[in-house]
């Protein structure tokens, strides 16, 4: 069972979160914001709260609403949800002026963003979109990590035994985070960690896409020693045990 307010926090940090990698690795993406300069703030009541920055092609994303030149506030995190999956209409409560950029450019990211995170065997199979699919995944799982360990009952527990320090999630030597604890509560860095207490490494990108997917087992992937773990076991096993709820929210 989702937990709303986990989804919630999970879809703007993880979700809308990725905009900030599209808006890197796609020139498409960044070819639309290029020139443009808005800040988009989500209020959230008992959720998320912060701003997205999109700058002359680039995407940031920073805390509070405070610099937002669009302030989008939901009265609950059911409706924040049901802006994402596109049941709710959002009305701004400042930037009126600028409310094309929402429904232009905006809307044409968030597009292009599902266009990746919701890839299927009919997509070309052109190596670049693949690549950027995958990495793009990587960034949404690898955040809903630490939101699920944070906010989800079940992902809480989890968390609770995992003792402080960071474990390394990679695609081979291509790309990488750290999950860091710190009295139980988790951080995503988004970032190839250079010290870490245990690591999961995945072989190469098309491993972990089929991984991602659901198209190969992760036990078997680590008999064939196509996926590495090591270090303190346990604190890789209880972020296991949190990526088993992953695909429960981005379902």
């Amino acid at each position: 069972m989702k937990d709303e307010r986990t989804l919630a926090f999970i879809n703007f940090h993880a979700i809308l979160g990725a905009l900030t990698e599209l808006c890197r690795l796609d020139k498409g993406a960044a070819k639309l914001i290029a020139g443009k300069k808005v800040a988009v703030g989500i209020s959230v009541k008992d959720g998320p709260c912060g701003t997205l920055f999109f700058n002359d092609g680039k995407c940031t994303v920073g805390e509070g609403t405070a610099e937002a030149d669009i302030k989008l506030p939901f009265s609950s995190c059911a409706k924040f949800n049901g802006m994402i999956n596109g049941t709710v209409t959002p009305i701004p409560s400042r930037g009126f002026t600028k409310i094309g950029f929402l429904t232009k450019q905006f809307t044409l990211l968030t597009d292009m963003l599902t266009r990746y995170l919701r890839a299927t065997d009919s997509d070309p199979a052109d190596p670049d979109f693949m690549r950027i699919s995958t990495y793009l995944t990587f960034y949404v799982v690898t955040e809903a990590i630490s939101q699920i360990g944070n906010n989800d009952p079940i992902g809480r527990a989890s968390a609770s035994y995992i003792v402080d320090g960071t474990a390394k999630l990679a695609i081979g030597d291509e790309i990488g985070a750290g999950i860091a604890a710190k009295d139980h509560v988790l951080k995503t860095v988004h970032a190839m960690p250079e010290e870490f207490m245990s690591y999961m490494i995945f072989g190469d990108v098309e491993l972990a896409n089929q991984l991602f997917a659901g198209k190969v087992n992760s036990v078997a992937c680590v008999g064939k020693g196509l996926i590495k773990i090591g270090g303190m076991i346990s604190q890789v096993d209880n972020i296991n045990r949190i990526l088993d709820r992953v695909s429960l929210y981005l379902a």
